[in-house]
């Protein structure tokens, strides 16, 4: 394997547009715009990579001049860069709009330098679908392993490991070439050096225009949505015992004691009711025990006594 060549593919984009309620226009600041965390922790992954196969890593993105901010970023990094002409109009519309045509675009920018593995983030900010991996490998013809949350390199080849439902994982053992998207995982961009990253705003961005190809659509048949795999908070280890009062938050989430001692019952009535109106399961009026506020006009009845069994009334 000499000189392996690592690509990451970037995304510049908004994370945070406005859009109009009435008109539906959105409006994007360029000043925020960047890479996904996810695309970040792709070109990281991508250097690391490179490092441990003593190869190359570039760095490609599709996209408008306003998009060499995030390339500047990357070779400030360490990485090569190379930029995909796109115009700024329409962003979504044109090649942007239909992920096939980008990613033959893309794949027509590295094809001639055949690279052994292609990182992607899992999905861009801005209305990302995450097809885009998968078009790369297929215009590319190399493996795929999509939605990962690690990889890690052994020998030459790629161990990866993909979150599944009900909490499972899954690993894959990735051949070369290969096209791989990750989640971010915690997995950040390192800090380039000053010096670094002033030679990169004053370098020239190497610049090449695609070949627009006319968007393919296909047509299939209906099926029902399967929504993607999420990461969910740990399932609470020991007995069951201490598992139920994990899950039901006993020993953390309560109220201390209202009262302490022996208590008369007309008073444990009057708590609980309390604590019902607090919780919102009952308002003041349904809360409140009828017959037992006194009438302002009526005498109270002798023969209602406290005695045995009979709490007194109280005013």
């Amino acid at each position: 394997m000499a000189n392996p060549l690592i690509v990451a593919c970037l995304r510049h984009c908004d994370p945070r547009p406005d859009v109009d309620p009435l008109t539906g226009a959105v409006r994007r600041y360029p000043r925020g715009a960047g890479a996904s965390p996810g695309e970040l922790a792709a070109l990281e992954l991508a250097l690391r990579v490179a490092e441990s196969w003593h190869g190359r890593t570039l760095a490609v993105l599709a996209g408008p001049p306003a998009a060499e901010a995030t390339l500047r970023d990357a070779l400030a990094a360490g990485a090569d860069v190379l930029r995909v002409d796109l115009p700024d109009p329409g962003y979504l519309d044109d090649l942007a709009g239909d992920e096939h045509s980008l990613a033959a675009a893309m794949a027509d920018a590295v094809r001639a330098d055949r690279p052994d593995l292609v990182l992607c983030g899992d999905r861009s900010a801005d209305r990302g679908t995450g097809a885009l991996p998968a078009f790369l490998a297929h215009e590319l013809g190399a493996a795929q392993a999509l939605g990962l949350v690690s990889l890690a390199v052994d020998g030459d080849e790629l161990l990866g490991e993909r979150r599944l439902p009900a909490g499972r994982r899954e690993r894959l053992r990735i051949p070369r070439p290969a096209v791989c998207s990750l989640e971010a995982a915690g997995l950040r961009l390192r800090r380039a050096s000053l010096a670094a990253q002033m030679a990169s705003r004053r370098a020239v961005i190497p610049v090449i225009t695609p070949v627009v190809a006319p968007p393919r659509v296909r047509i299939g048949a209906p099926r029902p949505y399967s929504p993607r795999t999420h990461e969910v908070p740990a399932a609470p280890a020991g007995s069951p015992r201490e598992r139920l009062l994990a899950l039901s938050g006993a020993l953390t989430n309560r109220e201390p004691p209202a009262l302490i001692g022996p208590a008369d019952p007309g008073r444990a009535a009057d708590e609980l009711l309390d604590y019902l109106r607090r919780s919102g399961y009952a308002s003041g009026a349904a809360a409140g025990r009828p017959g037992r506020q006194p009438d302002p006009g009526k005498q109270p009845d002798p023969g209602r006594q406290p005695g045995p069994g009979r709490p007194a009334e109280r005013p």
